[in-house]
């Protein structure tokens, strides 16, 4: 993962932090260090925003180890200076699962400050809540706020945020789920407005949420509609069946000729009838200005590659496509290459199909 390194392995699952986490740490000590002009204030600062991320960092687990109850693994979480991010290898089919995955980070923070609450009543350690900032008051008593606070946020009935997920897993229960996704988008989309509306009588912050908010759901109503517009389309109905092959000896020369003959950008390398790697444009034009045409291909060549089948379900070759740096699946039938699927032509496809279904309506 580019810019990310990974900090552990927990229940299975990778956990990754993002460069740029840093710099927000780096920002947060120079912030108190301003303020107090005192390194126990920095200190203290450091470990409240470390706190809140694993808090945070808590919450995505809490939407993994649910989703993997109903056999849904996590590719990994990354911590990013905006909260966390548990890739799933997918959202479960099922609207109650969808609804039980989504509840689950907000309630790992509702469980957290819940105990905070009964501890800090327990043994009389709570102060008006009007008193505590960000930088002030009891440590375990701003926490317990933070949670409510992640908690409450999260479940804005908007996507990309938790709530959205499930003003969708809901109205899938009464209709399909393609439907429900555009209905959820238009209702966050709706909520992004009137924040964003608020954010310029007052708050820039509440815009950058709007924005966030406006994006986040668009997005999904985009990669929903995909999925549902790929269906069960195998890859022989959208691989490219017309394409040019390298031989693992070739020299870049010939890779340049191939490339510069036609508008085929990535080419299998082909030895006798098995697929032994991928050339890809960007591998091609950095090995030319660092080694010239001489240099054979399978030098250069891209060694981690995914094939498919071509009776494989297109959604599942798209998850391919997207979970690697290769940007090429070849297709085989028996073993044998007979095509090749890419972002491009999976793009002309769903761009045929939103054609013919205006026809249809039309």
């Amino acid at each position: 993962m580019k810019w990310a390194a990974r900090i552990g392995v927990f229940s299975g699952i990778a956990l990754y932090v993002h460069v740029t986490f840093i710099l927000l740490v780096v920002w947060v000590g120079y912030a108190h260090w301003q303020a107090e002009q005192s390194v126990w204030a920095v200190a203290a600062g450091i470990f409240f925003i470390l706190a809140l991320f694993t808090c945070v960092v808590l919450h995505e687990f809490g939407h993994a180890l649910t989703a993997r109850r109903f056999g849904i693994g996590t590719r990994d979480i990354i911590l990013l200076p905006i909260g966390g991010v548990a890739r799933l290898e997918r959202m479960p089919e099922d609207p109650r699962q969808e609804l039980l995955v989504a509840l689950a980070g907000p309630a790992v923070n509702a469980v957290i400050a819940l105990v905070l609450y009964v501890g800090l009543r327990a043994v009389g350690g709570m102060s008006p809540i009007g008193e505590l900032t960000l930088t002030g008051g009891s440590f375990l008593e701003r926490m317990m706020v933070i949670n409510v606070v992640l908690a409450t946020f999260n479940l804005l009935p908007a996507f990309p945020m938790d709530g959205g997920r499930v003003v969708r897993a809901l109205l899938a229960m009464r209709m399909n789920y393609a439907r429900a996704t555009r209905l959820a988008a238009r209702l966050g989309q709706a909520v992004a407005l009137v924040f964003g509306i608020l954010g310029f009588f007052g708050s820039p912050f509440l815009v950058l949420i709007a924005v966030f908010v406006w994006i986040g759901a668009a997005q999904e109503s985009a990669a929903t509609q995909m999925k549902f517009a790929l269906g069960h389309t195998t890859a022989e109905s959208v691989m490219v069946s017309r394409f040019r092959t390298l031989a693992p000896d070739d020299t870049l020369d010939r890779a340049v000729e191939l490339l510069l003959s036609d508008s085929q950008q990535d080419f299998p390398v082909v030895e006798g009838t098995a697929v032994v790697g991928v050339l890809t444009r960007a591998a091609l034009l950095a090995a030319l200005a660092s080694d010239g045409k001489s240099s054979r291909i399978d030098s250069v060549m891209q060694r981690d590659f995914r094939v498919a089948d071509v009776e494989d379900y297109m959604e599942n070759v798209l998850e391919q496509l997207q979970g690697c740096s290769c940007r090429t699946v070849p297709v085989l039938r028996s073993g044998m290459l007979v095509g090749l699927v890419t972002m491009e032509n999976v793009g002309e496809f769903l761009s045929v199909q939103a054609a013919l279904h205006k026809t249809v309506r039309t």
